[in-house]
């Protein structure tokens, strides 16, 4: 089973950019799909960013593409995500997860992080 820590949330304006990690352990990390999810105030929890376990392969959801990038460094067990051109819609707590690869939804077997919170102010 993956442990997951995630880090690097604040508070920014409209336009900014944040640079979330993720410190996964357990000994499977390294051959799991990773993921990034986002749950906002009075919202489901959404997958919007996924990596292969080679960083060769990789997923975003429509309302990130183009501002936001996922990467893996395996040597360090860590996930980040960069974001820029952050919105106010983008404000949610943030958390990494192992997922299914192809799929990028979250293996039932997770564990959620605490995760760490964005906040976009206009």
């Amino acid at each position: 089973q993956v442990q997951l820590v995630e880090s690097g949330g604040g508070s920014v304006q409209a336009g900014g950019s944040l640079r979330l990690s993720c410190a996964a352990s357990g000994d499977t990390y390294s051959r799991n799909c990773m993921g990034w999810f986002r749950q906002a105030p009075g919202k489901g929890r959404e997958g919007i960013a996924g990596i292969s376990p080679d960083g060769s392969s990789t997923y975003y959801a429509d309302s990130v593409k183009g501002r936001f990038t996922i990467s893996r460094d395996n040597a360090k067990n860590k996930v980040y995500l960069q974001m820029n051109s952050l919105k106010p819609e983008d404000t949610a707590m943030y958390y990494c997860a192992a997922v299914y690869c192809g799929r990028w939804t979250v293996l039932s077997s997770t564990v959620w992080g605490q995760g760490t919170q964005v906040t976009v102010s206009s």
